[in-house]
C-alpha cells in the first residue's frame, strides 16, 4: 500500500529465490547438519584414550576422549548429547510456527546451531562439550520440523516426492562426508578446527534465515500482510478475517485476560497432539517408521561389529559406511521417482512403503544367511536400496494426512517418535540380546526380522480411509461476537486503534 492510502496493484519483481533454490539451500544446510553426525564419531574427532603397552610404552590420547579423558560412557553420552535438545526442542518450534513466521524461526535455530558448535570447538571438558551438543540440537530441531513443509509447498505438484527424496538423500551422504572430513581435520589440523569449519560453513545459511523475504508456509497467515487487523485466539481456536486491502489477515493474538500466554500456547499443542493421535493415517505411518528405525538405527551402529565378526572383514567400517553411503543416495531418489510415477497419493506410499520394506527385509534377512563375503555383499546391497526407497514416501504421508497447518508439529511428533521408541533403545537392546545368545548371525536376523514387522503395519495402512489434506485450510474462518469477543485481550495494543469499525 502506498502512503497516500491507494494500494499498489503492479506486479511483483520477479525473485531470484525460486522453488529450486530454496532446495539447493535446504539441502545443503541438511547435508551440513548430518556431516556433523559424523564428525562427533569419527576417529580423527573423537580420538581415543591414552594407551600403554606391556613395556610401559604409553601413547598420547587423541582427539575429544583423550583431550578431555572420558571414559567410553561418557564418549557415548557425548556422541547422542544432541539428541536431548533435538527431542525436547522440535515440538517447541512446531506450535511456535502458529505465532511466528516458520521461516524466521529456521533463522533462529540456525544461528543457535552456528554458535553451538562453534562452542564446541571452544569447549575445554565433559559438560561444556556436552551442554553445546544439547544446543546444537535445539538449532537443528527448528530445520528439522519446518523445512520439509517449506519444500512440500514449493515443489511441482508432479514431483513433490522426488524433490523430498533429494532432501533425504543428505542424510546418508552427510554422515559419511562427516566420517572422511572429521578424520582429515583432526589429523592434520586439530579436532576443535571441525567444529569451527563447520560453524563458518552455516553462518551464512542462519544470516540468510534472517535477511531473505519471509516466506510462509501454507495453511499459516502471510508474511506480506502489513496490517495485523482481524485474527484473533480465543482459547484454543483460531479466528480469521480480512484487513482493508482485501488481503487475507495476519496474526493477531488475543488471549482471555485470565489466561496466561503460555497456557494458550499449550492447549494448542495438545489439542494438536490429540489430533495426531487420533488420524489412524498418521498413527500406521509412525508406527511403521519407529519399527523400521528401530533397525536402521541398530544397523548403523552394531552393523560393522557384526560383519567383523560374521565375515571377518578387516575393512568392515569401510564396507558397511560404502554400502550405506550409495544405497542411501540410489535408493532414496529411487522411492521418491517411483512414488510420483505411480502418482503420489496416501495408499500408493503406503503401497510402496509396505512393498519396499517386505523386499528388502527378504534380501537383508537372505544376505545374513550366505555363508561367504562375496555372497552377502551383493544380495544386502539390493536389500539396502529397497530399504532406503522408503524415505520419501515415508515423510509425504506425514506431511499430506494432516492439514497444512499441522505438519510442522506433524513431523516433529514423527521425528520424536522414531528416535525415542526407535534407534535410541534399539543399539542396546541388540547388546543385550548379543550378550545373551553370544552369535552375532543370529542376532542380526532376529533385528532384520523387525523389518517385516514395519512392512506389516504399513500394509494396514494401504487399507485405511485416507484424504490428502493439502488442500484444506488449516484453522476455521469465524469471527467471534458477543461476551466472548469483549474479554478478549489484545496481545498487539499498537494495533487495536487501526481495526475497522466492522469488526
Amino acid at each position: 500500500m502506498a502512503g497516500d492510502g491507494i494500494v499498489d496493484s503492479s506486479p511483483a519483481a520477479p525473485s531470484w529465490f525460486t522453488p529450486k533454490r530454496l532446495l539447493l539451500i535446504f539441502c545443503a544446510v541438511n547435508m551440513l547438519n548430518y556431516l556433523d553426525r559424523g564428525v562427533i564419531a569419527s576417529n580423527g574427532v573423537n580420538g581415543s584414550l591414552e594407551t600403554c603397552d606391556d613395556k610401559g610404552i604409553c601413547s598420547s590420547g587423541t582427539g575429544i576422549q583423550g583431550d578431555f579423558k572420558l571414559n567410553n560412557f561418557e564418549d557415548g553420552v557425548l556422541s547422542s548429547a544432541f539428541m536431548v535438545g533435538l527431542l525436547v526442542a522440535s515440538p517447541i518450534f512446531a506450535s511456535l510456527a502458529k505465532s511466528v513466521n516458520p521461516f524466521r524461526l529456521i533463522g533462529v535455530g540456525l544461528s543457535v546451531w552456528t554458535f553451538s558448535t562453534a562452542g564446541c570447538g571452544f569447549s575445554f571438558n565433559f559438560w561444556s562439550i556436552a551442554v553445546c551438543r544439547m544446543l546444537v540440537g535445539v538449532g537443528e530441531a527448528s530445520f528439522i520440523s519446518l523445512a520439509a513443509p517449506f519444500i512440500d509447498d514449493n515443489a511441482p505438484a508432479t514431483e513433490k516426492t522426488a524433490w523430498l527424496a533429494m532432501f533425504y538423500m543428505c542424510i546418508p551422504t552427510g554422515v559419511a562426508l562427516g566420517y572422511v572430513y572429521g578424520g582429515v581435520v583432526g589429523t592434520y589440523l586439530n579436532w576443535r578446527y571441525a567444529f569451527w569449519i563447520e560453524a563458518l560453513l552455516m553462518l551464512p545459511f542462519a544470516v540468510f534465515g534472517f535477511l531473505v523475504k519471509p516466506l510462509q508456509l501454507k495453511g499459516f497467515a502471510p508474511a506480506e500482510c502489513k496490517v495485523p487487523l482481524a485474527m484473533i485466539q480465543l482459547r484454543t481456536k483460531l479466528f480469521y478475517s480480512t484487513d482493508i486491502t482485501g488481503k487475507n489477515c495476519c496474526f493477531l493474538y488475543c488471549r482471555e485476560k485470565s489466561t496466561p500466554m503460555i497456557m494458550i500456547q499449550l492447549s494448542l499443542v495438545l489439542k494438536d497432539l490429540k489430533v495426531l493421535l487420533l488420524d489412524k493415517v498418521y498413527v500406521v505411518n509412525v508406527l511403521g517408521y519407529i519399527a523400521y528405525n528401530a533397525v536402521i538405527g541398530a544397523y548403523s551402529y552394531w552393523g560393522p561389529k557384526a560383519g567383523y565378526n560374521i565375515y571377518n572383514m578387516s575393512n568392515a567400517d569401510l564396507v558397511f559406511g560404502g554400502i550405506t553411503v550409495v544405497c542411501g543416495i540410489f535408493g532414496t531418489l529411487a522411492g521418491g521417482f517411483i512414488l510420483d510415477h505411480m502418482t503420489a497419493t496416501i495408499s500408493n506410499a503406503f503401497k510402496l512403503l509396505s512393498g519396499a520394506t517386505l523386499l528388502g527385509a527378504i534380501f537383508c534377512f537372505s544376505a545374513f544367511c550366505f555363508r561367504s563375503l562375496s555372497g552377502f555383499i551383493p544380495v544386502f546391497v539390493v536389500g539396502e536400496l529397497l530399504i532406503f526407497a522408503t524415505q520419501a514416501p515415508v515423510n509425504y504421508v506425514c506431511l499430506h494426512c494432516v492439514k497444512p497447518s499441522m505438519r510442522p508439529i506433524s513431523m516433529a511428533v514423527s521425528t520424536v517418535s522414531i528416535h525415542i521408541f526407535g534407534d535410541v533403545p534399539s543399539s542396546p537392546l541388540v547388546g543385550v540380546l548379543q550378550d545373551s545368545i553370544n552369535n552375532w548371525r543370529v542376532t542380526t536376523l532376529i533385528l532384520t526380522s523387525v523389518l517385516f514387522l514395519s512392512s506389516a503395519i504399513w500394509f494396514i495402512g494401504v487399507f485405511l480411509k485416507s484424504n490428502d489434506k493439502f488442500n484444506e485450510d488449516g484453522e476455521e474462518n469465524e469471527v467471534p461476537t458477543g461476551p466472548k469477543a469483549a474479554s478478549l485481550e489484545p496481545l498487539l495494543e499498537e494495533t487495536r486503534n487501526d481495526i475497522p469499525n466492522n469488526f
